[in-house]
């Protein structure tokens, strides 16, 4: 029996002829909800919007199986896509609160710290300050007195300071204000492996998380200075593990007692 042209189309709309553009979305819908659903974070930080990306993806493809038309499939693959994308954001802004609420804790220690510190005499505060910048392991060069810093005070690849560098910023933020005559310079290194221009960009960045570190626990940013060399001045050899490690490093340059400090490099 041979049906009429029109009723095959009928039949086809009722049937739940999706279409591809419907197929497609819904393959989308399905990849990020996948995504997020098996991200730990995400469920953690927005129940609810993953439940609403597999309520509106499991109406499409229902539609698509059995019933719906390619307007609808598509509409609902698109909601599960946005409640996916809702979820992520959700997650990300909660981490960044957690973060910075983190951060902020850290930084009400050192300043407790700081508090308490002044507490002590001057007379004390000096020994104590004296015996402190030596176990700092500053090193005198031609341009002037320099403490380093290591790469252990930074994880890999990233410019954020991690807990282990608080009590040397500490140290630091101490003798400055004990003596509020002298100015630093915190320069940035790396070593030799990756692109040039990044290894700038890195090192800069790492510079000024120490920067900021002294910044925010009361330091004038008019005495501090900020460089980024990258792979230049490398103090030894990057063909080694143990030599780019001392490459990674960020240097701080302390002027003399009365604000002189040496030239910046070339």
């Amino acid at each position: 029996m041979k049906y009429p042209l029109v009723a095959v189309f009928v039949v086809c709309g009722l049937s739940g002829c999706a279409g591809q553009q419907g197929e497609q979305a819904v393959s989308e819908a399905e990849a990020r909800f996948q995504a997020v659903k098996e991200d730990p974070d995400v469920l953690r930080s927005a129940p609810k919007d993953v439940i609403r990306a597999g309520e509106s993806l499991g109406r499409a493809q229902r539609l698509g199986n059995y019933w719906g038309s390619e307007h609808d499939v598509a509409h609902y693959a698109y909601l599960s896509q946005r409640y996916s994308a809702i979820a992520s954001e959700h997650s990300r802004l909660a981490q960044d609160q957690e973060r910075l609420a983190k951060l902020e804790l850290e930084r009400q220690r050192l300043q407790l710290g700081l508090r308490e510190a002044k507490l002590a005499s001057v007379q004390q505060q000096g020994k104590w300050l004296e015996e402190q910048m030596v176990s700092l392991a500053t090193t005198e060069t031609d341009r002037g007195l320099v403490l380093t810093l290591g790469d252990v005070l930074f994880d890999p690849g990233l410019a954020e300071l991690k807990p282990a560098a608080n009590r040397t910023i500490l140290k630091l933020v101490q003798f400055l204000q004990l003596n509020p005559k002298r100015v630093v310079r915190v320069e940035g290194y790396t070593d030799g492996k990756g692109d040039r221009k990044e290894n700038i960009k890195l090192s800069r960045d790492r510079a000024q998380a120490v920067v900021d570190a002294l910044v925010d626990l009361g330091v004038e940013p008019k005495r501090i200075g900020v460089e980024g060399y990258g792979e230049a001045y490398p103090v030894a050899d990057n063909a080694s593990e143990r030599g780019r490690a001392q490459n990674r490093r960020v240097e701080i340059v302390f002027s003399d007692d009365q604000g002189r400090i040496g030239p910046v490099r070339e």
